[in-house]
């Protein structure tokens, strides 16, 4: 039989009025002619409760035992979900990471897959089963305990399934009905896209996007996974939502896809850092140690105020998370105390947003950023940082030009037409 993997999100499956909407879609695809693996995410908020509960208990809690409370959504809501489908008449059984098994590293609370092997799956199938119901988010680690992937890796677990086991597409129902061009409650002009390559999604997720979860999308680019973003609060055809899949199955893509934001951002200068090798690694080293993701860089020569001083020095700035802020300063100034490097001073923006444009098209043509940037221009957007890649412009602007930016840049490149 021909396999698909669904998988629903949180709000997809809330309450149990819900997993029956859920279940219908699966008895659906079952009619087809599909055996199903249905990867399935806590119900609503459960997540955030059970993870509560485990602070309120434990302040310095023991990773393992985290993962045994927090995994337990998943599981409530896989057994939910195979009982409504026996109830519609549907051969199903639910399974937990541990009994498929799912395979992955002992990093507790962000695992990573080792594998998925098929046995008992398979065997459950090859019985006449016609659903197996999946609680996705978690594994087993070598040890033998349960284990956690990071928030949003129910989207990668039913990647990670549709992989293992050869299916013909992986659906994500979700409560939007596919990947826009930008996001509909900023710019009403906002267009749903019928198709989008696996390296625009990913550039996106990274960007911002909430889509889907930037894992997932790796996983899919690398094992070819065509995946389909879809309403789980409409009726779905063949044509419905957006294909996430190989750029050759793009006919022709437009220059830029989408426009992305990030409005949580901040930026930190450090003012004449001497300028040696290694003193890069020293700083940015210092940072990833104390977990500090650090996003956009920018180094340029700092102006000569002593004349007697015959060392040149450099200013090195950088963007990063707001609310990883205070955990810089902190990794800096101890390093710096330590003697790693030295700075005259360290400035803080938090009031900045990221806002970037993406799209396949720009490796062949050519004046993608001068368009970006006299759009920026007409609105008396000022630009703090720039970075590029093959694909993706991205700039650091104040936060409360945000919204205008999308916008306009929305309207340059022309997103709402075909």
């Amino acid at each position: 039989m021909p396999l698909l993997v669904m998988k629903f999100g949180g709000t997809s499956v809330a309450d149990l009025a819900r997993i029956e909407n859920a279940a219908k879609k699966v008895q659906a695809e079952v009619a087809r002619g599909y055996d199903v693996i249905v990867i399935v995410s806590a119900m609503s908020g459960k997540t955030n409760e059970l993870v509560g509960w485990v602070e309120g208990t434990s302040k310095l809690y023991d990773a393992r035992e985290y993962d045994a409370v927090v995994a337990s959504g998943e599981n409530v809501t896989a057994g939910l979900m195979a009982l409504r489908l026996q109830e519609m008449g549907v051969p199903a059984r639910s399974w937990q990471g541990w009994q498929v098994p799912i395979n992955t590293t002992s990093a507790h609370g962000a695992a990573r897959f080792v594998s998925i092997p098929r046995e008992n799956l398979d065997a459950k199938f090859a019985e006449g089963f016609k659903v197996a119901v999946v609680a996705g988010f978690q594994g087993i680690s070598p040890e033998g305990r349960i284990t956690t992937l990071g928030r949003g890796g129910s989207d990668t677990t039913a990647v990670a399934f549709a992989a293992a086991f050869g299916a013909e597409r992986c659906d994500i129902y979700t409560d939007v009905d596919g990947v826009y061009t930008t996001d509909p409650r900023i710019s009403p002009k906002a267009r749903k896209l019928d198709r989008i390559a696996f390296e625009e999604m990913l550039e996106l997720a990274s960007l911002g996007a909430k889509v889907l979860q930037t894992r997932s999308v790796e996983l899919a680019m690398r094992f070819k996974v065509r995946l389909r973003v879809v309403s789980s609060f409409e009726e779905v055809d063949e044509n419905s939502g957006t294909l996430v899949c190989d750029e050759d199955e793009i006919m022709e893509s437009k220059v830029v896809s989408g426009v992305a934001y990030s409005r949580d951002e901040a930026k930190m200068t450090l003012l004449k850092v001497e300028d040696r090798p290694g003193v890069a690694a020293a700083i940015f080293g210092s940072l990833a140690d104390a977990g500090v993701n650090v996003d956009m860089i920018v180094q340029n020569i700092s102006e000569q105020d002593d004349p007697s001083d015959k060392r040149a020095h450099t200013d090195m700035t950088f963007s990063l998370p707001t609310n990883q802020v205070e955990r810089a300063k902190k990794a800096i100034e101890a390093a710096s105390a330590a003697g790693k490097f030295a700075y005259s001073e360290l400035v803080t923006d938090t009031e900045v947003a990221k806002v970037s444009v993406v799209g396949i098209g720009m490796r062949s043509q050519v004046g993608v950023a001068a368009r970006m940037f006299a759009a920026l221009a007409a609105e008396n957007v000022n630009i703090k940082v720039i970075t590029t890649s093959e694909i993706k412009i991205s700039v650091l602007i104040d936060r409360k030009y945000m919204e205008l930016a999308v916008q306009a840049l929305h309207d340059t490149f022309e997103l709402d037409k075909a």
